[in-house]
């Protein structure tokens, strides 16, 4: 009996902010590895989520939000996303019902430009009115040089078995990248800065969520606990006063949150620690971004 043989390429998911790229990767994977939010720019680095069987390995990779840049943090989200452009075998292209190509026009020329099969993905349609998904479909597949199109939706779980099958339809032949037994190339002290971030997002309103940046501190990992140290940087010392709150009750808040999501993701006790500094201005500063991982070359 002929074996099968091995493909193995790398998958990129790309979109505008909100439109459900980091469920459908957290879907695809099999793993939550993506922060979910309701607030747009959530995903703020590129993270890589492996899935793998005995015929192949897919590379999954979810990248920040297409946008027009506002602050250096913003220059370099959006370099994680040129990136992904470049080292793609496949690219899915993820908008829902309400998006339009505002912003975003040179990305898709790009994206058009580049040769790189392309599966078009319209995300949300359990929210579609009568007719708007035949429209949303004529608008993005006129924009858009596609394979093919896939409505889905993520939130359900509804028709995204598809997209693997298209996917896998499109890899190249070639040995595994990864071990198989990995799940992601990120670190763990990258996967807990993202869980205490997602809770800041979450517990706070307005900039709060777009003007912190979590560090992990030290990571000690025992063997029947984890032991973590965070610090959650701010721009101002009045947004320090906001994330710590009343007698410390919103810090706590969101460490008890963050520890019940840590020790689910790593799978044994956890204890947490955490700290508020103000580093003045990071999302300007091309020094202090790159202290916190956002150099994307």
């Amino acid at each position: 009996m002929t074996a099968h043989p091995h493909k193995a390429g790398f998958v990129n998911i790309v979109g505008k902010p909100n439109v459900g790229k980091s469920t459908l990767m957290n879907i695809l994977v099999g793993e939550r590895l993506s922060i979910v939010s309701s607030k747009a720019q959530t995903t703020r680095h590129r993270i890589v989520g492996l899935t793998n069987s005995e015929d192949y390995q897919i590379v999954f990779s979810d990248t920040p939000g297409m946008l027009k840049p506002k602050y250096e943090l913003h220059k370099s989200m959006m370099g994680f996303v040129n990136l992904s452009l470049e080292d793609a075998d496949v690219i899915l292209f993820v908008t829902d019902l309400y998006e339009t190509d505002e912003e975003i026009e040179d990305v898709i020329r790009r994206i058009n430009e580049s040769g790189i099969s392309v599966i078009l993905v319209i995300n949300k349609i359990d929210l579609a009115k009568e007719g708007q998904l035949d429209q949303v479909m004529e608008y993005w597949t006129s924009r858009v040089k596609s394979d093919c199109v896939i409505p889905i939706s993520a939130k359900e779980n509804f028709n995204t078995e598809k997209i693997l099958q298209e996917i896998l339809d499109r890899l190249p032949e070639h040995p595994a990248f990864y071990d198989k037994e990995e799940l992601t190339d990120r670190p763990e002290r990258f996967f807990a800065s993202e869980i205490i971030r997602e809770k800041i997002f979450t517990n706070y309103k307005k900039e709060i969520p777009y003007s912190t940046e979590v560090s992990i501190e030290d990571f000690h990992d025992e063997e029947k606990i984890i032991k973590i140290r965070a610090t959650i940087f701010v721009e101002r010392n009045s947004q320090k006063g906001i994330v710590i709150g009343d007698k410390g009750k919103m810090l706590k808040k969101v460490g008890i949150e963050s520890r019940e999501e840590l020790e689910k993701f790593f799978g044994k006790k956890v204890f947490l620690e955490t700290f508020v500094k103000v580093e003045p201005d990071w999302r300007k500063n091309k020094a202090k971004l790159k202290k916190f991982g956002y150099d994307p070359s």
